[in-house]
């Protein structure tokens, strides 16, 4: 489980020195911030809501695997096999379930939300109390 359990990852992101379909966190990238506060620590993961300040290409992801918290299912970036398989996910878990921004010509703000999809919702339903 993320220590502590509410936090900020403050570094910069590039490409992967030797990958170069992934992105690493490399003293020479772009300056990335993600906030982040665990929402149920669950026995073989957490449950984690992320706000970013800034966005770059698969911030989430590699942010997470730099504090050694790979996302479940996501095996490019570090994260368990066997896990990700036991609770039946073949991509990263990882979802907006709200996102919201200021529109760029009213400039009034646009939020919209979405429930967890069907293999999400499985996979939480496992690690809630099934994953063994």
């Amino acid at each position: 489980h993320p220590e502590p359990t509410t936090g900020t990852i403050d570094a910069p992101i590039g490409r992967h020195p030797s990958a170069d379909y992934r992105f690493a966190v490399v003293a020479d990238g772009k300056h990335s911030v993600t906030h982040y506060e665990v929402l149920e620590m669950l026995p073989a993961a957490s449950l984690v809501e992320v706000h970013l300040e800034t966005g770059r290409t698969h911030q989430i992801r590699v942010h997470f695997q730099a504090v050694r918290h790979p996302l479940v299912g996501d095996l490019t970036y570090g994260a368990d096999p066997v896990l990700a398989s036991k609770v039946g996910l073949e991509r990263q878990w990882l979802h907006a379930v709200r996102l919201g921004f200021e529109h760029p010509l009213t400039g009034r703000w646009v939020e919209v939300t979405s429930e967890y999809p069907d293999d999400l919702a499985h996979a939480l339903e496992v690690v809630r109390g099934a994953y063994r």
